[in-house]
């Protein structure tokens, strides 16, 4: 049964407020007359345009602006029966923007179609190619029945797609032929109850989501020095740590939302000196939210800090003994089965906006496993611009896709740099938002970048190993192994079934869905094995 879903709902991985009317800066709609050089027409402006964030935000005085989001609804189209699009956008201006996903109103509603973009790029006035946008990423999110997703903020949405700084943009979304959904719905969202393609056969396409729109995401501009994009990883030390497993993490059953540390008086608000070329330490007054995030590492790091070093097999041992207190045997605090631990770049490191997510920390009572995804945002990235993609994945979940956070608890990037995601602690068991059915009692590991048919470099594999060496081995768990989980319900397994899952598995293997694509899922078995060495096994 598992096979014959998996190869037929084929689906692919890759994140409420009052949106203020603001018409894009600059734009003028005099252009819908303009022809570029190339003879394709300038891009008209859309001054139906929302905007959520920070207005203006290429115009402030800070340097590390939070940011802000476009929000553009899908139309009929009524000119476009060669390519069979029934919904989108004609060439238009807008603010910059680098990132685009579209949203719509249920997040329990696939869409069933294509959805292909063309950008503008804001530095030669080029247009893209035409591109296609992952259209299934709902099977990220929150577990069916957890507070988060029963927040009514929770969207449908495709996965984001990094374009890099844009100024125009067209978009184009082509219906899959009629499978089966019922007659009374909606064709094309627009609550006519009409197919409003104007095109011959419009009767014939399948139902599209309601109420869908195009995000259009800005990051917010780096500070000085981001641009550097920081070292490439330094060496991990490659002393083996052997010994037995050390007793699981304490804690309650379940979940638990605990409300966001205090940052102690007088604590520096100096980052971690940053290894050579490494991004430099993000500057200003630390607002509350910041505080407490940064703080929910206090025990590896001081406040403010923009990277967690590295440390020695010896040093990790060590540090695991004082975070589980005397919880442990002499032998397990004399040899644990835990992994160096890495380096990770801090969410102050990436330039976290900590006014988007929820105030509270959400926690589960142990990480038994670790999910490996791909963001499929596409792998037109430089390591240098993975801060910025970040911040806009953590803006497109939160502000687009309504949930509390980023969805993963880690990102890994293509030269291999390790990113705390979800905030509240990386030695701590945070739940996230990445493997809908499965995200309790265990971790969310994304590889920025989409690995269907590219294989990831060396560099992150071997990233994606270390983490979960470490992370894994704070909860004794052998990368190994099998382990029990319990369903939270999904299309692979009902909830409340216990699945034997594979220790590292990816997500693949808890929902039928084709990510982390399958470049990266055939990496999973030398990430064990490298994983386990790690760890000294």
């Amino acid at each position: 049964m598992r096979g014959i879903l998996a190869s037929s709902i084929g689906v692919t991985c890759a994140a409420a407020l009052a949106l203020p009317l603001a018409p894009p800066a600059a734009a003028s709609v005099s252009s819908v007359s303009s022809v570029s050089s190339a003879g394709t027409p300038a891009p008209v402006a859309d001054v139906a345009t929302r905007t959520v964030g920070t207005a203006g935000a290429r115009t402030g005085a800070r340097a590390d602006v939070p940011g802000s989001t476009q929000s553009l609804p899908l139309r009929p189209l009524t000119r476009d029966r060669a390519s069979g699009a029934v919904l989108g956008l004609t060439p238009r201006t807008v603010r910059t923007f680098s990132l685009l996903g579209v949203v719509w109103e249920d997040p329990s509603v696939d869409l069933h179609g294509r959805v292909q973009v063309r950008t503008r790029a804001a530095s030669t006035g080029d247009w893209t190619d035409w591109q296609d946008v992952e259209t299934h990423y709902t099977q990220h999110g929150a577990d069916p029945d957890s507070s988060e997703a029963a927040s009514g903020k929770a969207r449908g949405a495709t996965a984001p797609l990094w374009v890099g700084e844009s100024d125009g943009v067209e978009v184009r979304v082509l219906p899959e032929p009629d499978a089966g959904e019922p007659e009374d719905v909606d064709p094309v969202g627009t609550g006519s109850g009409e197919g409003a393609s104007g095109g011959e056969g419009a009767g014939e396409v399948s139902t599209l989501p309601a109420g869908m729109r195009l995000d259009l995401v800005d990051p917010g501009e780096a500070e000085p020095g981001e641009s550097a994009g920081g070292a490439e990883p330094q060496a991990e030390p490659g002393e083996s740590a052997g010994g037995a497993e050390p007793q699981a993490e304490p804690g309650e059953s379940g979940e638990s939302g605990a409300p966001e540390p205090q940052a102690e008086p007088g604590e520096s608000a100096e980052g971690a000196e940053p290894a050579e070329g490494a991004e430099v330490p993000r500057t200003g007054v630390m607002t509350a939210a910041a505080k407490a995030a940064s703080a929910a590492n206090s025990a590896l790091v001081p406040l403010g800090a923009t990277q967690i070093p590295s440390l020695t097999a010896e040093e990790t041992r060590e540090e695991l003994v004082a975070l589980r207190g005397t919880g442990l045997t002499e032998q397990q605090q004399a040899k644990p089965y835990i992994g160096p631990r890495p380096s990770i770049v801090t969410r102050r490191g990436w330039g976290a906006d900590e006014s988007l997510r929820e105030k509270s920390f959400v926690y589960t009572s142990k990480v038994k496993a670790a999910f490996v995804h791909h963001t499929a945002s596409g792998n037109s990235y430089s390591c240098s611009q993975a801060p910025s993609l970040i911040r806009g994945f953590y803006r497109y979940h939160t502000k687009s896709l309504g949930w509390r956070d980023i969805g993963y608890n880690f990102l890994v990037d293509k030269c291999g740099r390790i990113y705390e995601g979800r905030a509240g602690g990386v030695a701590k068991p945070v739940k996230g938002a990445h493997t809908m059915g499965f995200n309790s009692k265990t971790t969310g590991i994304a590889v920025i970048g989409s690995y269907g048919s590219k294989k990831p470099s060396s560099k992150a594999v071997k990233a994606v190993a270390r983490l979960t060496a470490w992370k894994l081995g704070l909860h004794g768990m052998n990368p190994k192994k099998k382990t029990s989980l319990t369903s939270g319900g999904g299309n692979l397994y009902a909830k409340g079934k216990k699945v034997k899952m594979k220790v590292i598995s990816g997500h693949r293997d808890g929902f039928n869905t084709s990510c982390p694509g399958g470049k990266l899922h055939k990496k999973l078995g030398s990430v064990r094995s490298k994983a386990a060495g790690y760890q000294g096994r």
